[in-house]
């Protein structure tokens, strides 16, 4: 064995050795809060992947959509008939589409009362809350009842809230927070939203 495959199984070992230590000490056994928020592409298909994977498991779960209002999405299409699934269409669009705040204000109140409601669901596994930090951006909602319902709910719950940005208390509370961020997108540079691409 060269020189150079000494190193290199001596190096992997050591890597080995550290994850295997991190991965003993990760002993506590609960649901998990997480936020992917930023201003890149990808939050959302994120959630739903994860989402993807709890299925796989046969874990029930449930999406609220709090802002996108269209059902035609390629997602919505393709697990709408998971029968361990509920997905719930609460929005009536973009703000700058809509431009009708009391409009928008009832559409959060009615996403957020059925969120409240399954987060005090033990039958859940995962909730993904999708774009739900835009209610708090606008003032739709108030923050503190959410964070009350997000410490009380089953301890095997898992939740993950995406948006743009998130308000701090949210933050505060989560266990795992990831950063999309936007290097570039091919919108502007004049191409357009397509299907399968961007819903």
């Amino acid at each position: 064995m060269s020189t150079s495959d000494d190193l290199h199984k001596k190096k992997m070992a050591t890597k080995k050795a550290v994850k295997d230590a991190r991965i003993a000490q990760a002993t506590e056994e609960r649901g998990v809060l997480i936020l992917l928020k930023g201003n890149g592409k990808g939050k959302s298909s994120s959630a739903i992947g994860t989402m993807a994977r709890a299925l796989g498991h046969g874990k029930r779960c449930a999406v609220i959509q709090f802002i996108k209002g269209r059902n035609e999405t390629g997602e919505y299409r393709f697990f709408r008939d998971q029968d361990n699934l509920d997905w719930f269409i609460m929005g009536q669009g973009f703000t700058w589409e809509t431009q009708d705040k009391a409009q928008d204000i009832e559409a959060a109140q009615k996403a957020w009362a059925l969120a409240e409601k399954l987060l005090s669901d033990d039958t859940y596994d995962l909730l993904v809350f999708d774009e739900m930090s835009y209610m708090f951006k606008y003032d739709y909602l108030d923050v503190e009842p959410v964070i009350a319902a997000l410490k009380a709910r089953p301890k095997m719950q898992s939740v993950i809230i995406t948006g743009r940005t998130m308000a701090t208390p949210i933050q505060d509370i989560a266990d795992t927070i990831s950063v999309v961020q936007d290097e570039r997108h091919a919108f502007r540079r004049g191409v357009k939203a397509q299907a399968g691409i961007e819903f």
